[in-house]
């Protein structure tokens, strides 16, 4: 009997606790429920997404470009560029002689003497008005972290 009184007792302290609980003299009013907005970006941190302008170029075309001097003579290749710290092109990077890429000196020659002109959609042209010579007399062109060339050579091309 002992235990069917232990039992009975738990029974009651349990049914009382539950009638506590849903009791609605004791409850807390609950927030009310606050309507869902869909999330949006404020204009100001949206992506801005452009099309390439006619006037533009883009610098894939860029490497590679032969430049030819006045009389139409292949006289070096863009091999690099050059931007200042707002990312405009400051200079080319210029690989004249050499031959596949052997021996070949890299020079850097300003933005603003080098001409580049679009043939039409697909084809580009610089000019620069000045000969081979002159660009195998130029300095050459040394990389931030790069050795300083030997005299007897040059430096390979990063």
């Amino acid at each position: 009997m002992p235990r069917f009184s232990l039992a009975a007792a738990l029974v009651v302290a349990g049914a009382l606790s539950a009638h506590a609980q849903t009791n609605p003299s004791q409850e807390t009013a609950a927030p009310a429920p606050v309507p869902a907005a869909p999330a949006t970006l404020d204009n100001s941190l949206r992506p801005t997404f452009v099309a390439q302008q006619p006037d533009e170029m883009v610098t894939s075309k860029l490497i590679g470009l032969s430049i030819q001097n006045g009389a139409n003579e292949t006289i070096g290749t863009v091999a690099d560029l050059v931007l200042d710290p707002q990312f405009s092109v400051k200079s080319y990077v210029v690989g004249v002689g050499g031959f596949l890429g052997i021996g070949t000196k890299y020079v850097s020659i300003a933005r603003e003497a080098v001409t580049i002109t679009r043939v039409d959609d697909k084809t580009l042209k610089a000019v620069i008005q000045t000969d081979r010579d002159q660009l195998r007399a130029a300095p050459e062109y040394v990389y931030l972290g790069q050795p300083q060339p030997d005299r007897t050579g040059s430096t390979a091309k990063p």
